[in-house]
């Protein structure tokens, strides 16, 4: 994973490039280029992966897991439509546990599971509470448009405030308890530091598409073909692209018909940011399966 760093760092800065050389219209559509692509791939191997975990094959056939895996997405697009602070509520605390366990969970912390599951929840909200202090216009914004629901900016603020020093407390402990952990505390304040300055620089869009293209779906990439094919290589990533195809074709169609139907910039956001999310429930379910399932098998 340090070599993927190792790529990710000098690519954040030449996103950190691209924002001041191009206007804020084009930072919006090539993060969408992006999310469309590498995001969207990332996630579109679900149902390989269920399909890798399972250990009995039988138990899993391919209809009941497609079936169970839609009827989930669909109950988020329902939830959306008819509770959506609620589903919207749901969705970034789900999103901050899926980040920070995509950060966090090769890293020996040294501690029990249920800290380190508070410890991940607390890492993302912090990451998507500096997102959303940076860019709070775009954020009430798009709150607006999906709930009808107002925040005000001291909210934000608020909520910064409340899981920064959350964040601080755990992490603090932790460190106390965990040598891994304290060794990495200088490399991590560096990251830290980094986010800041690419969602301060960037729009809410860009910002949120560097880190979500560059420190957790190539990662995240990376740790779902090592997991499937045992080893990281062209090939294997190759044939991971070729499986990913057809669902991430359906999910490129789904969004473009959206696309034409509402082409309000304002409700397309909603909708978008809906679509990410009803996707997001189940991805992160089925990541935190790999994860607990490579704790229990050899390394291959």
């Amino acid at each position: 994973m340090a070599k993927i760093y190792n790529i990710i760092i000098p690519l954040s800065f030449l996103g950190l490039w691209i924002s001041s050389m191009v206007s804020k219209d084009i930072e919006i559509f090539f993060g969408f280029i992006l999310i469309f692509t590498f995001g969207i791939l990332h996630g579109s191997n679900d149902i390989l992966l269920i399909d890798t975990i399972s250990n009995n094959k039988k138990t899993y056939p391919f209809i009941r897991v497609i079936t169970t895996y839609l009827l989930t997405v669909f109950i988020s697009v329902f939830v959306f439509y008819f509770m959506p602070l609620l589903a919207l509520i749901l969705f970034i605390a789900f999103s901050a546990f899926h980040f920070g366990q995509q950060h966090w969970e090769h890293h020996n912390l040294e501690v029990s599971e249920i800290l380190k599951r508070i410890y991940y929840f607390l890492y993302g909200m912090l990451i998507l509470n500096l997102l959303f202090i940076f860019n709070t216009t775009e954020v009430i914004e798009i709150v607006i448009s999906i709930t009808n629901y107002e925040i005000k900016n001291n909210s934000i603020f608020f909520l910064l405030t409340v899981f920064g020093v959350l964040y601080l407390l755990i992490a603090s402990f932790i460190a106390y308890k965990s040598n891994s952990f304290k060794s990495k505390i200088l490399i991590e304040l560096f990251y830290l530091i980094v986010f800041s300055i690419i969602f301060k620089v960037s729009s809410l869009i860009w910002g949120f598409t560097l880190y979500f293209i560059l420190w957790h779906s190539i990662p995240s990439l990376y740790e779902q073909i090592l997991f499937i094919y045992g080893n990281f290589n062209s090939k294997n990533l190759l044939k991971y692209c070729k499986t990913a195809l057809p669902y991430w074709i359906i999910s490129i169609i789904g969004i473009v018909i959206v696309y034409f139907i509402l082409k309000n910039e304002k409700l397309f956001f909603a909708i978008f940011f809906s679509f990410i999310a009803a996707v997001t429930f189940p991805h992160t379910i089925v990541i935190n399966k790999l994860f607990s399932n490579k704790k229990t098998q050899p390394n291959k």
